[in-house]
């Protein structure tokens, strides 16, 4: 498509080149390094992490940074590799795997046939080696070793050995990763670095590792690559370093004059305020950080990241002066493509990025065993499944009716994807509009980014003209009568209601109710919660943001286990800011009135609460499977398919890839 004079005046910097270093950047969006884990075995570099990552690049993204590389660590003789969730000490560097330099070469000359760069981080990060023996990471009590002279002198020579092979593999640049806790970011924090020799006391001290490592990198590569460093902001714990504080390190680090460009983010990997930020948080909310860089940095590019998730709030950033390149990473795994629809003028075709944070959760702490994780985001099923879907999503090869039971999440994506294909696609829904359980969703304090998923849904069925039918519910005869080939059953779920004595008082109501806006409630609300992910503290926020005196009383350890480490800062601080109560390892066993008695989870203690207005019950849903059933019993020549939540109550991301695949099958 021919780019619009309207798109080009409006993003005229986003899509402006700039030069950093030797290497020239088509525009200014990046993919900033991320561990999504594309490929099908970690470390390494192969047909779907190239998919996966070119995608970005054919798709508008100007710097490509794929994925982190971990560098080696001295460890004592006899010792085992040490992992972490995301990290590890380890013997063997990743580039040194057999044939790891001539897949990166690929890698990058399929990158560069799209214009775009390619800027491979190095890192060291791991808890068992650091400057000090102080806790890297606050949530944890893991104690690292403090490393010695010729340990450290061993460290700065991994980063430089590194850089020199991905100088081989024709690499357009080099980042060094100092922050998220890394061992750069161990030296530069007040916090972590308590050394008392060399490397540690004064500010500029504190910076003699990086500086160490700069020029080691910049005496093997010369000017060949561009040389930067990713940095937090400012650290978010007890003692650490402010803006001012990282403001001052910066201008000693300068001094080298190794630098082309600075990557600043704002945060850390465990708790508040994350790194990543999800939907509670403003937009670009950290952008001071990027400006204050920029004044000082005034030859050195800097780069920006935090929760930009759409081109023209990048506009915007690069026109205030906060920075010189924006990192869009999760902007562009929701949608690959969203550069090139905002340069083609085709704003309303993107796929928004809803800041759930699945994409990072799930590559971190997912409980998926290793070998059968994949990336995944809530809203794009392609990630993780672009090979897959680039050899099965091809136009039909004979127009069929589709009819699409249902208007969430699933069932959208299985119309969207079929009437792509070329299906003439009917979608009935009985709610007032599309979205099913993301509209609850939603209605939640900071969780209204969901909404940019049910709009996107909406312009796609109208641009592949599906025919919505709203405020509709049909019987499995009308669907009959409609005379369709296939039926997607995408009926969704309903609240599960335990057999609990006292459950059908009239001042006990289900969470969705609430979300709904459809549920009366007291002042003083008791949550009962059966559920492990963000349900249950969006439910308890919803109702203190309302003036509500709120407890939840939760089955086990403590709420939220699910939700990932990314987000739950933000979700929990929002309940210690609103006063809401938290009573771990009780089970409703009857309510009587005001009246709660609860059973322990261990050790079967029986406990009576008194004094509530409203109990809300939080025990997750069970499938809503009649209309299936009864097309199932009729024996219609129709093929039936049955959809998301209505298979099996599972979260977004789930829904969506199936919805998706149901759309490829027919």
């Amino acid at each position: 498509m021919v780019e619009s004079n309207t798109a080009a005046t409006q993003f005229e910097r986003l899509f402006s080149p700039l030069q950093v270093g030797p290497m020239t950047v088509p525009n200014r969006i990046c993919e900033t390094t991320n561990t999504i884990g594309a490929a099908q075995m970690p470390g390494f570099i192969d047909d779907p992490f190239i998919a996966h990552h070119l995608a970005k690049a054919k798709g508008g993204t100007g710097w490509i940074g794929s994925e982190t590389f971990l560098l080696n660590s001295p460890l004592p003789n006899e010792a085992a590799d040490e992992f972490f969730p995301g990290t590890g000490a380890v013997r063997m560097p990743l580039y040194k795997l057999p044939g790891f330099v001539e897949n990166l070469a690929k890698f990058h000359q399929a990158v560069r046939e799209t214009g775009a760069v390619v800027v491979c981080q190095l890192t060291q990060l791991n808890f068992t080696l650091a400057a000090s023996s102080e806790p890297i990471v606050e949530a944890y009590d893991w104690i690292p070793h403090q490393l010695d002279d010729g340990e450290i002198a061993f460290l700065i020579g991994t980063y430089a050995d590194a850089a020199e092979e991905f100088m081989k593999a024709g690499v357009d640049g080099i980042e060094i990763h100092c922050a998220h806790e890394t061992l750069p970011q161990t030296f530069l924090s007040p916090a972590m670095n308590k050394r008392s020799d060399a490397w540690g006391g004064s500010t500029r001290a504190r910076t003699k590792f990086l500086r160490e490592v700069l020029t080691a990198v910049k005496e093997r590569v010369g000017d060949s690559l561009a040389i930067g460093i990713r940095v937090n902001g400012q650290e978010t714990r007890e003692g650490g370093y402010t803006l001012l504080e990282l403001r001052e390190m910066m201008q000693c680090i300068a001094e080298t004059g190794t630098l082309d460009f600075v990557n600043v983010d704002v945060g850390h990997s465990w708790g508040g305020p994350s790194y990543v930020q999800p939907s509670y948080y403003d937009h670009a909310v950290y952008r001071e950080a990027g400006k204050a860089l920029k004044v000082d940095l005034e030859n050195i590019p800097v780069l920006f990241s935090g929760r930009v998730n759409d081109p023209g709030i990048a506009e915007q950033l690069l026109k205030e002066g906060c920075c010189d390149l924006v990192g869009m990473t999760r902007a562009g795994i929701a949608d690959p493509e969203f550069g090139n629809k905002a340069r083609e003028g085709r704003l309303g075709e993107i796929r928004r990025c809803i800041g759930c944070n699945r994409c990072i959760g799930n590559s971190i702490q997912s409980d998926t065993p290793t070998l059968f994780k994949k990336p995944v985001c809530s809203v794009n099923p392609e990630v993780g499944n672009e090979l897959f879907f680039a050899s099965t999503c091809k136009p039909a090869q004979q127009r069929r009716r589709f009819v699409v039971a249902g208007g969430g999440a699933a069932g959208c994506e299985a119309a969207r994807v079929a009437a792509k294909r070329g299906h003439e696609v009917i979608l009935v829904e009985r709610g007032p509009k599309l979205g099913g359980q993301l509209n609850l969703a939603a209605a939640a304090p900071g969780r209204d980014a969901y909404d940019d998923f049910v709009i996107f849904q909406e312009n796609q069925l109208a641009l592949y003209d599906v025919d919505v039918r709203l405020e509709t519910e049909l019987d499995a005869d009308e669907l009959l009568a409609l005379a369709p080939d296939a039926i997607a059953c995408a009926t969704g779920s309903v609240p599960r209601r335990p057999e609990t004595p006292g459950i059908d008082g009239p001042h006990v109501v289900q969470g969705w109710d609430v979300l709904a806006g459809s549920a009366d409630f007291g002042e003083r609300v008791a949550v009962v919660s059966q559920e492990d992910a963000f349900e249950t503290p969006n439910v308890a926020d919803y109702l203190a943001e309302r003036g509500c005196r709120v407890e939840i009383f939760h089955k086990w350890m403590s709420i939220g286990a699910q939700i990932d480490r990314y987000s739950v800062g933000p979700v929990m601080s929002r309940l210690v800011d609103n006063d809401v109560r938290i009573h771990p390892g009780l089970r409703l066993a009857a309510v009587a009135g005001g009246a709660l008695d609860f059973i322990s989870a261990f050790g079967g203690r029986k406990q009576r609460f008194e004094g509530f207005d409203t109990v809300v019950l939080v025990y997750g849903s069970v499938p809503d499977t009649g209309l299936y059933n009864t097309l199932k019993s009729r024996n219609s020549t129709s093929r039936l398919f049955l959809v998301g939540s209505a298979w099996v109550p599972r979260p977004l991301a789930e829904a969506t890839q199936h919805g998706a695949r149901v759309g490829m099958e027919i």
